[in-house]
């Protein structure tokens, strides 16, 4: 007995919509027609054929460029904010060859427009001895620029250039940074101009700088930096400048290994507004030598804590002396070193623990020169403050000779 033509219906639909699921997905991308995209976003393909004497090639083209997501248009967003106001630096300096004969020697760099008439900030190790300085724009115009000022300590130079309708960078605060928030770097990596990389911000942290002081709060970044990207801007997701690139970690390479570190911007802020108010840079100090202390020398000598730093002498007329804090007066030798022990123990600055130079530093960079700071010390077993007047580190007055 066959079966009744009301039982077949469902397997007749079923078999129809396999059908028509199977031709959609087959045939009808080659024919233009509208299939769903990935993303749930409409994706239009039609057939190309190419011929010629090497045959025929049946291509699929999209027939309009898709949409972009949220996280491409981002990065466009910050990319078309921020490069009007990135600059590619060039630096000319004189050497001379094994006969004496000059040879200048080019280096290449990158700097951010801080205003409109013209005020440009990089790295000092860019332009570091140079005898011409040249910034091209991201128009390709160029023009010779002066060094205004330099800060050697933290790597900072301020440049000016005479030039029309400037579009100067925003800066943001670098204060509140976060480890794995979304970063950019713009610059001109092996002189590729207009270079945008992205990363996150892998740790905020304390590095050493040879021939300078330590770069407190440095954003370090996963995100490509190469030679040609100091002095470029570190952007945040809003195209704002949160730090100044100015180093990497290479192991040797002289490129990119996936740590790079950037100058806080609220520390080249302060830098900026001493250039401002003085021509240069006011750095404070307690104008003292010191030595610092391990578990080891606290043991060894009797100190009342295993860490902080120790005076060993002050200099005369300077900020520590005329605070009343003491050097050393008991001359011993560490190796063929000598050292003064019998000075005050500097443990807190501002109620902060101070336990090595960088934590020293750190203290001292949140002040400027005569700014009023509270050092406690040990004086033998005696816990004491002091408010001291802090000076400046470019008018101290030198060290007598030991």
């Amino acid at each position: 007995m066959g079966a009744s033509p009301m039982k077949l219906r469902p397997v007749v639909l079923v078999l129809v919509l396999l059908a028509g699921f199977y031709y959609v997905t087959t045939r009808g991308i080659t024919s233009g027609r509208l299939l769903p995209a990935l993303r749930g976003t409409p994706l239009v393909v039609q057939q190309a054929s190419l011929k010629g004497e090497a045959g025929t090639f049946d291509l699929r083209e999209a027939a309009a460029a898709p949409a972009f997501d949220e996280e491409e248009q981002q990065n466009i967003a910050v990319y078309r904010k921020a490069l009007p106001s990135v600059v590619n630096i060039t630096s000319t300096a004189v050497a001379f060859d094994f006969f004496n004969r000059p040879v200048p020697q080019q280096g290449q760099g990158s700097g951010f427009i801080l205003d409109k008439q013209g005020h440009i900030l990089t790295n000092n190790h860019v332009i570091d001895n140079a005898q011409r300085v040249e910034v091209t724009l991201a128009d390709k115009h160029k023009y010779k620029a002066t060094v205004v000022g330099v800060d050697k300590q933290h790597d900072l130079a301020l440049l000016l250039i005479n030039a029309p309708n400037l579009t100067p960078a925003t800066l943001a605060e670098s204060g509140g940074l976060v480890v794995g928030q979304r970063v950019y770097a713009i610059g001109n990596p092996f002189g590729l101009s207009g270079t945008m990389t992205r990363g996150i911000i892998s740790a905020i942290r304390s590095i050493g700088v040879q021939g300078g002081a330590p770069i407190e709060d440095a954003i370090q970044t996963d995100a490509a930096v190469n030679p040609g990207n100091s002095g470029g801007p570190l952007l945040n997701s809003r195209g704002e400048v949160i730090g100044v690139t100015t180093l990497i970690a290479s192991a040797g390479a002289d490129q990119s290994a996936g740590i790079g570190f950037a100058i806080p911007i609220n520390t080249a802020k302060a830098v900026l507004d001493d250039f401002a108010k003085y021509g240069r840079v006011r750095r404070p100090s307690l104008d003292i030598v010191t030595l610092p202390i391990g578990p080891d020398i606290a043991e060894q000598i009797g100190l009342p804590a295993d860490y902080g730093i120790l005076i060993e002498r002050v200099l005369p007329g300077g900020a520590a002396e005329k605070a009343g804090l003491h050097g050393g007066n008991q001359r011993m030798y560490e190796g063929n070193t000598p050292v003064m022990l019998g000075g005050d123990l500097i443990v807190e600055m501002d109620g902060k623990e101070i336990q090595s130079p960088q934590d020293l530093n750190a203290a001292l960079n949140v002040h400027r020169a005569g700014d009023t700071a509270t050092v406690t010390v040990f004086r033998g077993q005696k816990r004491m403050s002091f408010k001291v007047i802090l000076g400046d580190a470019k008018e101290a007055i030198s060290l007598p000779s030991a």
